[in-house]
Parts: structure tokens; C-alpha cells; sequence
């Protein structure tokens, strides 16, 4: 049988940490919550840095409330993975979908 990590609780979607996840994701324009080793997270950074676009990034486990910000991430996108990337306050998907978006010229426009 298989074990897998499972949340004894829900987010708490009214604490600190949230209130950090909402304000972060309000103030800049490109938000990615990332972690330092995923490579998929490096996949999402490289069309911004293409195009020039500043973004802020929070790497998860570089904080000690990383666990508790993806379980809040989780919560408000549907998913806990990692990158969640967020344009002008939208969650816009993951490494892949950005890589995509990148190559088929919807992510330009959503910068412009």
C-alpha cells in the first residue's frame, strides 16, 4: 500500500499567510509561486525573462510558511503543484500552459 501526504486540515483562508498570498498577487503583475529546484518552474520563468517581463516569485521552499501558502494556493486554483502563475491577478496555469501560451503568442497580449 502506498502512503501519500494528506492535509489534516484546510487552508486558512482568512490568516496571515493568505492575506500575503491575496496582497502578492494583487501588486505586481506577474506573480509566480515557485520552488528553486522544480524544473517546471524554471520552464514558467523563461518566457518572461524572454520578453522582459518583471515578475515576482516566491520560492516555497526557501519560506517557512511554504507548505501553508501552497495549501492556500491549492485552494484557490484547484491545485497544489507547482508553478502557479498569476497575471494581473488571474491564475493563468502552470510551466507547461505558460510555455504554450509563450510559443503561441497569448501570453504577449496578456502582458500588453
Amino acid at each position: 500500500m502506498g502512503s501519500f501526504v494528506s492535509r489534516s486540515s484546510p487552508a486558512n483562508m482568512s490568516g496571515p499567510v493568505a492575506d500575503f498570498v491575496k496582497s502578492a498577487i494583487a501588486k505586481d503583475k506577474v506573480v509566480i509561486f515557485s520552488k528553486s529546484y522544480c524544473p517546471y518552474c524554471t520552464m514558467a520563468k523563461e518566457p518572461f525573462k524572454k520578453l522582459q517581463q518583471p515578475f515576482a516569485c516566491y520560492e516555497l521552499d526557501h519560506r517557512n510558511d511554504g507548505d501553508e501558502m501552497q495549501s492556500i494556493l491549492g485552494d484557490m486554483t484547484g491545485g497544489r503543484t507547482v508553478p502557479r502563475v498569476f497575471i494581473n491577478g488571474n491564475f493563468v496555469g502552470g510551466g507547461t500552459d505558460i510555455k504554450k501560451m509563450y510559443s503561441d503568442g497569448r501570453l504577449e497580449k496578456l502582458l500588453a
